[in-house]
């Protein structure tokens, strides 16, 4: 696969298809909220308002495939499982929180440009 067509964003380039396993927004959120620490699936849920049991496994999946997070099963009764960031995954905080505090440094002006085009839509 050359650099070219990589840069086309053609569906078959490996980075696309890996790009949009970790930057849909349910991946950003389970990386942001492991960020505290290992946690418990249902930890994680609590924590993403919205998302559905189905939802929140197969982002961890894709993640733990991805190199990203580690599932471990804890030897409790009943046996539970934790998550946590691997090395690999803790690599994507700096521009995930980057890009998080971008968000909110420009919620203001995003707030105008939506005004302005909703009023020019009617």
């Amino acid at each position: 696969m050359g650099e070219t067509t990589c840069q086309s964003f053609f569906a078959s380039c490996p980075s696309r298809v890996l790009f949009d396993q970790i930057a849909d927004k349910w991946s950003m959120m389970v990386l942001t909220v492991l960020d505290a620490g290992p946690m418990r699936f249902n930890a994680i849920k609590r924590h993403l308002e919205g998302i559905t049991q189905k939802a929140l496994t197969e982002c961890l999946r894709r993640l733990e495939r991805n190199g990203l997070v580690e599932r471990r099963v804890l030897p409790t009764s009943p046996v539970g499982v934790e998550y946590e960031i691997t090395p690999l995954g803790r690599t994507l905080q700096p521009p995930f929180k980057a890009l998080y505090a971008w968000t909110v440094e420009q919620m203001p002006s995003v707030e105008d440009a939506r005004r302005a085009f909703d009023g020019r839509a009617g």
